[in-house]
């Protein structure tokens, strides 16, 4: 028996309170741990952040939600109704898409209304849309269990029978092409062929590089639903803060962490506001490059990891505007006429086309409080390269005027006029603001077959009692992902000190 473990409560320590950080913390207080979390920010949630312009209201960083039982279910970890904490409501339009052509087509979350419509629409055959859907929910089937809910590090996983089956049908998963090659393969339409491209951004990939087996990407938007949640993004992680202290976390705002500390091949707490704050186990949050160049400058450090390519970053416009349009919805995304060289620029040119596609997030659709009467919150965001010391003021200008002659072309208005509200965050700004390592939204990139092997594991190969969550690290970036780290940590966390 573990004497030790009967006689005191054993410390956790979390560094950086992102949603996967919050999450790690509610697992391992739900252990049995002693919690608490240092943030360097005066405020909880990470890149899911909030903040006003004059009467406007404007979520930061994440616009879309999807997988929401993977919110839910660390609610009803401690028998919570979820409904006391955090409410949303499912979106039954997905998306608009525009062209510069003037073609519009609108994505629906009834599976076969947007079959009938795309086959319409796109004028391809149904059977054919059918196929590919099909065809993605398998992967995602095949794959979920190994790739997103375990760890790809531990040989433990590849012991089980859902991976050998996984393993016996890699033939299926379209590992060896790439997602617009898997695209072009059941599509003839180019606006079809770009619209189901366009889910590489969701891990700040590029289609042309990026495996086919990210075809499953659009699965998890179309099974799974689209939602919104009442107070916006932001909810999602203040909800969960506000769980997290009622079970007893403690979190030490801008208070950021110096160093991990450790001794031989243990590591034993934290460097923080000129003390040492010791604990059995961490949880790092932080980037994972800043997680080793920073805090952990004694460790071995993984050089091939680190030097992975970096996904992509965003340049987001924050305007308030001075007039409603019912064309729009919440998201609404406005098509580059020339989308492989768009993501020519982004990661071979380090910079933005002069076309670059345009998405539009406008939360007081849903939430009239977000905007004045008769006015919307438009978060206006373009995909851009890492921060590589480009000159971002002048990006920035000229990439607003770029932005405002396509919008201008295809919604028949002139924007400039209508702007009274304006706050620009730029890849520097995010690095800055998130210590995202040259401000990536998603760590690195997934523009090879093998970047999911090559993602840093949720543990230390060196300390036994370290452990890392977050978009940078495995299964990737996104509110999913990241939970689904938090809950790989917590199954590690288990088995390192059991309950």
């Amino acid at each position: 028996m573990n004497t030790k473990r009967l006689k005191e409560t054993p410390k956790a320590i979390v560094v950086g309170a992102g949603i996967a950080g919050i999450a790690s913390a509610l697992r391992l207080n739900h252990q049995g741990y002693d919690v608490t979390v240092f943030e360097a920010n005066a405020y909880t949630g990470g890149k899911l952040h909030a903040k006003k312009l004059g009467a406007y209201r404007f979520d930061m960083g994440p616009s879309l939600f999807t997988m929401p039982h993977l919110v839910d279910e660390l609610f009803e970890l401690y028998n919570e109704n979820p409904l006391n904490y955090f409410n949303y409501h499912q979106k039954e339009i997905i998306c608009n898409y525009f062209w510069d052509d003037g073609a519009t087509f609108q994505v629906t979350a009834d599976k076969e209304k947007f079959i009938s419509e795309a086959t319409d629409f796109f004028e391809e055959k149904p059977e054919q849309i059918k196929a590919y859907l099909e065809q993605n929910k398998k992967k995602y089937d095949l794959t979920a269990n190994l790739f997103l809910e375990k760890s790809l590090h531990k040989v433990s996983t590849y012991l089980s029978i859902s991976t050998l089956k996984a393993i016996f049908q890699l033939h299926k998963l379209d590992i060896s092409k790439s997602l617009h090659e898997v695209n072009q393969n059941y599509f003839s339409n180019p606006k079809l062929v770009q619209l189901f491209n366009r889910y590489a951004t969701y891990n700040g990939s590029n289609p042309y590089k990026t495996p086919g087996i990210m075809s499953m990407i659009p699965h998890l938007e179309m099974h799974f639903g689209t939602y919104y949640p009442k107070n916006g993004m932001h909810e999602i992680s203040q909800s969960l803060t506000r769980l997290a202290e009622d079970k007893g976390v403690k979190f030490l705002l801008n208070t950021p962490v110096q160093h991990i500390k450790s001794k031989y091949n243990k590591v034993l707490g934290v460097q923080a506001d000129g003390h040492l704050h010791e604990a059995d186990i961490v949880v790092s949050n932080m980037d994972v490059f800043g997680s080793y160049h920073n805090l952990l400058q004694q460790a071995k450090q993984p050089q091939k990891t680190l030097r992975q390519e970096r996904s992509s970053s965003a340049m987001i416009f924050y305007w308030g505007i001075k007039k409603t349009f019912p064309e729009l919805d919440l998201h609404n995304i406005f098509f580059s006429s020339d989308y492989a060289n768009e993501f020519s620029h982004l990661f071979e040119q380090k910079d933005i086309c002069e076309d670059p596609t345009v998405y539009v997030n406008i939360t007081s659709k849903e939430d009239k409080n977000d905007a004045p009467e008769s006015c919307e919150n438009w978060f206006v965001m373009v995909n851009t390269p890492t921060h590589e010391g480009q000159n971002w003021k002048e990006i920035a200008k000229k990439t607003k005027k770029n932005i405002i002659n396509k919008l201008n072309k295809i919604l028949g208005v002139k924007l400039e006029q209508l702007i009274e509200e304006e706050m620009i965050w730029d890849p520097s700004g995010i690095e800055s603001d998130t210590r995202s390592h040259k401000g990536s939204l998603y760590g690195a990139s997934s523009n090879n077959q093998f970047a999911a092997f090559l993602r840093h594991p949720n543990f230390s190969r060196q300390y036994p009692n370290l452990f890392f969550c977050g978009g940078s690290v495995h299964p990737g970036g996104g509110i999913p992902l990241c939970l689904l780290s938090a809950k790989i940590v917590g199954d590690l966390t288990k088995k390192y000190y059991p309950s």
